[in-house]
């Protein structure tokens, strides 16, 4: 696992009202995740988990999901 990762959305979700990952929270993540131009397999797995198993707001998640697919889809061409 990416602790980077993992750190980033347990404080995502401390302190915050809900309790869920917002949209601020989403961007952060996303932008954690590209730092290196690169999805690893361990990222991959990370966010997979995070996914999974943290709450999310839906549109925090549908703004993540879109936009890893189209910074993986663009990486692929490359």
């Amino acid at each position: 696992m990416d602790h980077h990762l993992l750190d980033l959305a347990h404080a995502s979700i401390e302190g915050a009202s809900d309790g869920r990952i917002s949209i601020t929270d989403a961007k952060k993540l996303f932008a954690a995740v590209k730092d290196g131009n690169v999805f690893t397999e361990v990222e991959r797995d990370t966010v997979d988990h995070i996914l999974a198993t943290f709450n999310w707001t839906e549109k925090a998640k549908d703004w993540f999901l879109n936009e890893l697919h189209a910074w993986r889809k663009g990486e692929q061409v490359k």
